[in-house]
């Protein structure tokens, strides 16, 4: 990870300065273009590390902004209250970060920009939000948004790690079984054939693969390694991602339940940078950077583009064809009305209890996967030894 100091202009026409992390140039470019900053010039430190970075998760954040925004909320100065969360840290890693904070807001630097030196820490979203707090003066109320969107982030994240319990269990099930099958059983009831040439064509291939496994087990190994890393390689390229990345929003059954999961948390994301005084350029190109999906980044540089030629946001986003037109009409409600930030609020807790549900139906549809294929492979073992089985039997009645 290499560290890079930058002088940009903002959307505003305001000069920053700061230090963002990143693996290399071009993904630092990408994150100053993500945060809307037009980049002056930029260098890489001659000081930075390949150390790895300490990542605060969803519950941490959620801690720590609720923390931050009670202290505040009671009367206390920015930096005790920052002094005093420091020492709350039970990770060395983090209470490291924090007292650094800690330190250069006590030197007279801004909280936001401190946050920014620690960019590969946090989170993109808290940093420009903490910066509109101390712009409008409503750091706590800023704060305690904070709080509240990561702790639903936290619940979205550990609902989706409680439904995927059961579905992992029966796959590796599904696994040891095959093994199992094909390992001990299988071997047992070929021997039964006095001349191999007799097996029927199922059983053939069956002891096909029963050999393969028993023997040559180590090629599946590498070939699993290597079709891991060959995924998450291809992912990073980008024209590749980009489909997969649409595939994940317009695929039949699964697609409009992601698209409720997303549309939950554009909303929120959207209404808490609107409602703190951030341009609705900025708004837009933060909001869809959150979701992490390359094709709706690429769809929403063209709403940016129409926002900014004077287009109305709901006729934007309702072009992009991405969110259900319930959420387009709802958008264009809060514009008529002049509530957006509001009418983005209640319509995000509406489609977060919705993406609970999407979690569930979407878990569900794997669950009957893997038991299918785990039947079907049970199927063609009972097939392929039956014969050898019958023969057996024959033999003994035989005799």
């Amino acid at each position: 990870m290499k560290s890079y100091s930058y002088v940009a202009q903002d959307a505003r026409g305001k000069q920053v300065k700061g230090k963002a992390n990143a693996e290399n140039e071009q993904e630092f470019l990408e994150k100053m273009k993500e945060r809307g900053l037009f980049i002056k010039d930029y260098k890489e430190d001659e000081s930075s590390s390949t150390r790895s970075i300490y990542k605060f998760d969803t519950k941490e954040l959620s801690f720590c902004c609720r923390q931050l925004s009670a202290m505040l909320t009671s009367g206390l100065t920015l930096v005790k209250a920052i002094d005093i969360l420091t020492k709350e840290q039970e990770k060395d890693k983090a209470r490291a970060i924090w007292q650094d904070i800690y330190e250069n807001v006590q030197k007279g630097e801004s909280f936001s920009s401190t946050l920014e030196m620690h960019a590969g820490s946090f989170p993109d979203f808290l940093i420009s939000m903490v910066g509109a707090g101390e712009s409008s003066g409503s750091l706590d109320v800023i704060m305690t948004r904070m709080s509240e969107h990561y702790a639903k982030e936290n619940k979205l994240k550990n609902t989706v790690k409680g439904a995927m319990i059961y579905p992992i269990i029966l796959a590796v099930l599904c696994v040891v079984i095959v093994i199992f099958l094909f390992t001990f059983i299988m071997p047992t009831f070929i021997d039964m054939y006095e001349d191999p040439s007799t097996m029927p064509a199922l059983t053939k291939i069956m002891a096909a693969m029963s050999d393969f496994l028993r023997t040559k087990w180590i090629v599946l190994i590498i070939i699993a390694v290597g079709a891991f890393f060959g995924i998450r390689y291809a992912l990073k390229v980008p024209n590749l991602r980009l489909k997969v990345d649409r595939l994940l929003i317009k695929g039949p059954g699964w697609g409009p339940l992601i698209t409720k999961i997303y549309t939950g948390r554009f909303a929120r994301t959207l209404s808490s940078l609107y409602s703190s005084g951030i341009p609705m350029v900025e708004c837009l190109q933060r909001a869809s950077a959150v979701l992490g999906n390359s094709y709706i980044d690429q769809k929403f540089e063209e709403v940016v583009d129409e926002v900014k030629q004077g287009e109305t946001l709901s006729a934007s986003i309702t072009r992009t064809e991405i969110f259900e037109s319930m959420f387009c009409s709802v958008i264009y409600v809060g514009e008529e009305a002049g509530a957006l930030d509001s009418i983005l609020e209640k319509t995000s807790d509406y489609y977060e209890e919705e993406s609970d549900s999407a979690v569930q139906r979407l878990v569900s549809m794997v669950e009957p996967v893997l038991l299918i294929f785990m039947g079907l492979i049970i199927g063609m073992v009972v097939v392929g030894i039956y014969p050898a089985l019958y023969g057996s039997m024959e033999s003994i009645e035989n005799e």
